[in-house]
Parts: structure tokens; C-alpha cells; sequence
């Protein structure tokens, strides 16, 4: 993996990349641990689809999320919880529209 582009979040940290324009694996540092940690790590990213029937299925059921867009790419970024905990960030593109 190689580090590549990652937009100025506003904490320093490094994306990293396996040969392709997708960034495989995101990370922080310099930021204080969290007092209700949900693990060893911080939270599990994913690329998804659909942005509008997924908020429409966590509201139909009242499931609690984060919903965001990311600074400078613009990103959504919805985040919620698993079952176990997890914190889960489900990624969708800037094109999507609520």
C-alpha cells in the first residue's frame, strides 16, 4: 500500500492505496482516543450505493446515524453502529441526492 490523496480533513492523517483510485484504508493520528472507545479501532469504512433508500430504511425503523458530507470532496458520509458497537461510516458519492 502506498499513501495517496486525502482532502484536508482538519486532523492530520494518511490514506492509503493497493494500485487503484480507491483508498483502502484511512488513518488519524494526533487526535485524543475517544472516552467510549467501540474497540481496537475507531470505526470501519465502506463504499455504498444508494444513499436515499439506505437513510430511508434506518429511518423507517428508526435506527440512529450521523449523516455528513466530507469537507472538500463532498463525500456523504452516513454513520451509525452495528449491533456489536462497531461504529460503521458507509460512503456515497457527492453525486447522490437525498
Amino acid at each position: 500500500m502506498s499513501v495517496g490523496h486525502r482532502p484536508d480533513l482538519g486532523f492530520p492523517g494518511a490514506w492509503l492505496y493497493a494500485g487503484g483510485e480507491q483508498a483502502l484504508l484511512h488513518i488519524y493520528f494526533d487526535k485524543p482516543v475517544p472516552a467510549q472507545r467501540a474497540g481496537v479501532i475507531d470505526h470501519m469504512a465502506f463504499s455504498a450505493t444508494g444513499l436515499a433508500e439506505v437513510k430511508a430504511r434506518f429511518d423507517a425503523v428508526g435506527m440512529n446515524y450521523d449523516l455528513r458530507r466530507q469537507a472538500g470532496a463532498g463525500t456523504w458520509q452516513l454513520f451509525c453502529h452495528d449491533p456489536n458497537g462497531a461504529r460503521v461510516e458507509l460512503d456515497f458519492d457527492p453525486a447522490e441526492a437525498l
